[in-house]
């Protein structure tokens, strides 16, 4: 039998499931809250299973062997990809490069904490180009150390062992960085549709490189920094030079950081672009099968480096690119430089009339000499009166830019994985640096039930016990690992100043802690833990319910010397969805605030909503406004916000934006009041589930145990000194 059917020839089987990411039924709703983000990176997606411990493995590495192994690839030039004048170092340095520069200070995502360079749309883009070749490049190594070493320290180690190779020494080395196992849906990299998209639409007015769009720091999709030709592939050094430093800036680097970077980075290796780019294959993510994963395919390479296409600029910036020497100042400060074209058509900066011993040589035929070149960027420290100094400073004392850059190197690659106390291996620096956020270890020789007495004596009330815990722990960010409530940096600025914190509050409450850790010798940030506890035990209490809170001694009282006040504006909370508070109305729906907030604190969906409904009965709502407060016993640890959200008896009603009434339905009488963020767990269907099962009669036990075990995780979520 034969069937009419428009499929080309091919059977006709009927899907069974949805294989491949193009829209499904789901989509139909693109206003709903994207929950799969508080849910990523599951077990179900990790091959190695719940018992693997990654942080514990490292520590059984042979170091020394692995980074022998690496300097020895450095210089094993494989046919199938050339390496310039016979080292991978340049490769391999900007393969580090790329994985840490995607970390912006302002959310702290990003970064090269989880090997995510291997996945979309990270793996394809344009700025990541033929970084797929450095990676299959260390495969031998990954292959052979195996569990011992994720990618996403190999990923960093390969460029400092390239650093080291070149002769550069670095500041320190630190592994424990985990893998995941498939692309981070939480980070935006931009709402463009296209890669290298005009930076117009990243900026109010692309003029005013400050007004970019929060909290990206490229200027265009698919860039790591900026677009090396100039803003909109337009040169213009000065203009390229403001936004450097604003997208260094979200990259949380100062100006001398910058040009040490920028420096640094560009004084040994080369770009590449010589011969015509339209003629390379997709990127990894387009290309088919039979090319197993990589892309860029480059069919006119022919086992030379000479010939190698990726961002269509062509030369190095130095005169020995293998070696890290001051030639980077020596030939941009030494020269002048004008305008050409790459042979791909890129606009560059090349050298006029520069000595023939000066050219680097070509990276395949060392008989022959080469053009150096320099990027906008690079032009921008020669052209910028602030950058221009800089780098007069390292020209007269090589030694200090050589430090700078060790510095700068070590924060870029280290900087989204948090305290020091999270670094392993042997070559961990001994000296504690103030972007690591430092805290003193706290003392343990104290007896908790005499702290929670004292606080119990001052007659502080259920709401100022717990709103103060869990404002000085919800600046929690998982994605780089800062905030917390270890350091009680709540009481320092800038956090005892923020609006969120309720200042007149907060140091009130501040005042009597104070003294109670005088009196027992437990520091500042454990009490302030402890009272929220104490709040919690007395609100279950009155509730019916005999609990303990499970507590951890040991936090510390950070310092304003050990505080980097200007690094920690970025924590503040704009928005807390939890205690029913936004700072301003936002283009962003409240309940998208919360969830973002949720998801950077580690909460799952329950934990989320447990959280909630629980902080609504205990009263802590930023100001005591009533909303959401579906309950008339304040103060007791109940299920009653899920309770009357669920109950059909009510209905609700719009009075105007993000504001509720909750009225009875048989006499319309108001009842309570609430906003978007209270109601999502009833219009949610997802949330919903959620909110009925804390609903449920037979689980009013359930909700105080779980919102313990929820609380118990935000509070303990920076003590990575006893993980």
């Amino acid at each position: 039998m034969t069937e009419n059917n428009s499929s080309g020839g091919k059977c006709p089987v009927m899907h069974g499931s949805n294989t491949q990411e193009k829209a499904d039924v789901v989509s139909w709703w693109p206003e709903n809250l994207k929950l799969d983000i508080l849910h990523q990176h599951d077990s179900k997606t990790n091959p190695m299973g719940e018992e693997f411990d990654y942080r514990e493995e490292v520590k059984k590495l042979d170091y020394e062997a692995l980074e022998k192994d690496m300097h020895e690839l450095m210089t094993n030039s494989q046919q199938w990809w050339p390496a310039d004048w016979g080292h991978y170092g340049g490769l391999m340095i900007r393969l580090a490069w790329h994985a840490a520069g995607t970390y912006r200070v302002s959310d702290g995502r990003g970064g090269a904490g989880t090997g995510n360079q291997r996945f979309a749309p990270l793996n394809s883009f344009p700025d990541n180009g033929n970084l797929d070749k450095a990676r299959r490049l260390l495969w031998p190594l990954k292959k052979k150390y195996g569990n011992k070493i994720s990618w996403a320290d190999l990923f960093i180690l390969a460029g400092n062992v390239a650093y080291e190779s070149f002769g550069f020494k670095t500041f320190g080395f630190s592994y424990g960085r985990e893998d995941i196992w498939h692309p981070e849906y939480d980070i935006y990299w931009g709402a463009e549709k296209e890669w290298l998209a005009p930076s117009d639409s990243r900026y109010e007015d692309v003029d005013k490189p400050d007004t970019m769009e929060n909290p990206l720091a490229a200027v265009q999709m698919g860039l790591i920094y900026v677009n090396p030709e100039g803003v909109n592939g337009v040169p213009d050094p000065q203009k390229t030079a403001e936004q450097v430093r604003t997208t260094f800036a979200r990259m949380a680097m100062n100006d001398e950081e910058t040009a040490a970077l920028t420096a640094g980075g560009h004084t040994v290796g080369k770009t590449h672009g010589n011969g015509d780019a339209e003629t390379l294959g997709p990127d990894p993510e387009g290309a088919d099968v039979h090319e197993q994963g990589l892309g860029w395919i480059n069919p006119n390479l022919d086992g030379k480096a000479t010939n190698a296409i990726t961002s269509g600029l062509e030369g190095a910036w130095t005169t020995n690119p293998t070696q890290f020497d001051m030639g980077y100042f020596d030939l941009l400060f030494g020269y002048e430089w004008e305008l050409k074209k790459s042979p791909a058509g890129a606009n560059q900066w090349e050298p006029i009339d520069i000595r023939e011993e000066d050219k680097p040589v070509d990276t395949t035929d060392p008989s022959v000499r080469r053009n150096p070149m320099m990027t906008d960027a690079d032009m921008a420290m020669k052209v910028d009166p602030k950058y221009r100094a800089i780098c007069e400073k390292f020209m007269a004392d090589p030694d200090y830019f050589k430090d700078c850059f060790a510095r700068a190197w070590f924060k870029l690659t280290h900087r989204d994985m948090g305290p020091k106390a999270r670094y392993i291996g042997p070559d961990v620096p001994s000296e504690d640096l103030i972007w690591q956020d430092p805290c003193p270890q706290g003392e343990t020789n104290y007896i908790e039930e005499v702290v929670k007495e004292k606080i119990a004596e001052a007659g502080l009330g259920i709401s100022e016990l717990v709103s103060t815990a869990w404002d000085s722990a919800r600046t929690f960010r998982g994605s780089d690992m800062r905030g917390g409530a270890n350091g009680a940096r709540i009481r320092l600025a800038p956090q005892k100043d923020w609006e969120g914190n309720e200042p007149d509050r907060l140091a009130k409450v501040l005042k009597v802690y104070e003294k109670v850790s005088a009196d027992t010798g437990a520091s500042i940030a454990d009490v302030v833990v402890l009272g929220g506890n104490l709040g919690i035990e007395m609100a279950a209490k009155a509730a019916g319910h005999e609990v303990h809170v499970p507590f951890l001694k040991g936090r510390g009282d950070a310092t304003d010397e050990m505080t980097d006040a200007e690094s920690f504006e970025p924590l503040e909370p704009l928005a807390d969805g939890f205690r029913n508070w936004q700072k301003k109305d936002y283009v962003v729906k409240p309940e998208e605030l919360l969830l973002d907030r949720a998801q950077l604190m580690g909460l799952s969906a329950p934990e989320m909503t447990v959280l909630l409904g629980g902080m609504r009965v205990l009263g802590t709502n930023h100001g005591g406004t009533k909303h959401g407060v579906f309950t008339d016993r304040v103060g007791q640890l109940t299920n009653d916000f899920f309770v009357n959200l669920t109950d059909m008896a009510n209905g609700w009603e719009p009075t105007g934006k993000n504001s509720y009434n909750i009225v009875d339905r048989k006499n319309g009488n108001t009842k309570f009041t609430a906003t978007r963020v209270d109601l999502v767990f009833g219009s949610n269907s997802i949330l919903r589930a959620y909110a009925e099962v804390y609903a449920q009669d037979d689980n009013e036990e359930k909700f105080v145990n779980d919102f313990i075990a929820a609380w118990t995780k935000v509070m303990n979520a920076d003590r990575f000194d006893v993980k």
